[in-house]
């Protein structure tokens, strides 16, 4: 004898389904905010961090920039130039305040933000920041280009 499928099977199938991805849901959002502390690098978020971070959307830097993978591909990764430029808040900012070779047809270049010394370092400070969040393994990848 064949069993027909009835609205009562449908239903429970329904909502068995529903709570038990619920449960993973639960399950998988509690186990991230438990490995947060691991990879989030909050021991080092300071005041002038979340200054940098301010400066960093004002100037709307990921419209050029990734940050850990994230943003526009118009201009290098900032994820880890901390490690890249040999862990040096003063490298970091005195290629932000670089003025680029002008005049050359193709070529893309960092506007000129007349940033101050304070400004500048709380940049650097953020950028040193963000190098040291881990994301993922050997993400991103630690080369200039």
């Amino acid at each position: 004898m064949r069993e027909t499928f009835t609205k009562g099977m449908a239903r429970n199938i329904y909502y068995g389904g529903s709570v038990f991805f619920f449960l993973v849901f639960i399950g998988l959002t509690v186990d991230t905010v438990k490995s947060l502390p691991k990879t989030d690098n909050r021991e080092n978020l300071t005041a002038e961090v979340i200054a940098g971070k301010r400066l960093w959307e004002h100037n709307n830097c990921i419209g050029c920039h990734t940050l850990l993978g994230e943003g526009a591909y118009f201009a290098p990764e900032l994820g880890n130039v901390y490690t890249r430029f040999g862990e040096s808040t003063e490298a970091i900012k005195a290629f932000i305040m670089s003025r680029p070779v002008e005049g050359i047809p193709g070529r893309r270049s960092m506007p000129q933000f007349n940033f101050t010394d304070q400004e500048l370092e709380e940049l650097a400070q953020f950028l040193k920041y963000s190098d040291g969040i881990k994301v993922a393994r050997d993400w991103p990848p630690n080369i200039q280009g």
